[in-house]
């Protein structure tokens, strides 16, 4: 989900395509609901890219994955009761 900007709506269409993903916008004058994607955003930024120094770039990209990973099913989440995200899907 991001917001309704020209770079987002076009940029993405070929990547969201190749994953089979669909593209999801807020809706138009609505930034609040941009507000998941600014938290992840900043979350991002203070626990993963500035948490420690990279000298590469490829070192850095690789130690995102394991982080998205940790940040889904093991980090807790105050919005939903101390729980990771995982916890809301139900078992298959």
């Amino acid at each position: 989900m991001t917001d309704n900007a020209w770079a987002y709506q076009h940029s993405l269409k070929a990547v969201c395509a190749s994953l089979g993903a669909r593209q999801k916008f807020i809706k138009p004058h609505c930034p609040w609901q941009n507000g998941k994607v600014e938290r992840l955003n900043r979350t991002l930024a203070t626990e993963w890219a500035y948490r420690q120094t990279f000298t590469r770039n490829d070192e850095r990209a690789a130690l995102l994955a394991p982080w998205i990973e940790h940040y889904n099913t093991q980090r807790r989440h105050s919005a939903l009761g101390g729980r990771p995200p995982i916890s809301r899907l139900a078992p298959t």
